[in-house]
């Protein structure tokens, strides 16, 4: 989790850039939802300091490999310019979405593969006769990274406790106009039904999990060309687990 400090880090000038500096905020991101979440016990994650903040990190070598080739391969189509949404998603120990932490990524710019070196253009500022970079400032980016590490670290204690045995995924939600990413091997699989964009004439399941019962906004990051929005869906699911629950303890009472 060390990595190069604010001061130091190389302007966020290029989309290539860009793209990899969300996938390293993706990468902590994971870890901190893990750990508030309670998806792995919290022994088995270490301390480690990001964005000068303090953060957690499973230690287990399996998770991490997982986590690094999804982010690896979130970056990828990120490159192509064909992701939207990505998404973290809990699922209970019957595999139903019960919370979903969504990062829109649809305000990043949309760059050609052959262009995603190109340095930004610079800016006419309105009113104003100085040009302006589109380069994100690392030092305020940091800051805001820090800010939404922050709220994610203190999710649990308005979200809940979930239920032992939960498990978790990434997933991505590609822009109307892009291509499935099809391949050998296959890094992405369809998601489930209930979270996918409806069509016309579908089924009733189709999508019913997005959005949830409730959602709680995280942050929005804006630095430059880098536009991200966060937030937190929980699904019907788990409200019925809780209700059940509450129905339970009433009951013993």
């Amino acid at each position: 989790m060390m990595a190069t400090t604010a001061m130091s880090a190389p302007p966020l000038n290029t989309y290539a850039s860009l793209v990899s500096t969300f996938g390293s905020f993706l990468t902590v991101a994971i870890h901190t939802i893990l750990y508030e979440r309670d998806i792995y016990p919290r022994f088995t994650f270490l301390s480690a300091r990001k964005y000068n903040y303090p953060v957690r990190q499973n230690r287990h070598p399996k998770v991490c490999a997982w986590i690094n080739d999804a982010v690896a391969a979130v970056e990828a189509e990120l490159l192509k310019s064909a992701v939207a949404r990505v998404a973290v998603v809990i699922y209970s120990p019957t595999s139903i979405p019960l919370e979903r932490f969504m990062f829109d990524v649809s305000g990043f710019p949309s760059v050609p593969p052959s262009e995603t070196l190109t340095v930004f253009e610079e800016r006419v500022a309105k009113n104003a006769s100085k040009t302006s970079t589109s380069a994100a400032n690392p030092i305020d980016l940091e800051e805001q990274f820090r800010g939404v590490v922050s709220k994610l670290a203190y999710c649990g204690d308005s979200l809940g406790p979930l239920p032992e045995g939960c498990s978790f995924t990434v997933c991505i939600e590609l822009k109307d106009e892009a291509e499935a990413p099809l391949g050998h091997p296959q890094p992405w699989i369809p998601s489930v039904p209930s979270l996918q964009r409806p069509a016309e004439k579908t089924s009733e399941r189709v999508g019913q999990d997005r959005g949830g019962v409730r959602t709680t906004p995280i942050r929005y990051v804006e630095a430059g060309e880098f536009l991200l929005d966060l937030w937190i869906e929980e699904g019907r699911e788990k409200k019925k687990l809780q209700e059940g629950v509450t129905e339970k303890t009433n009951q013993s009472g």
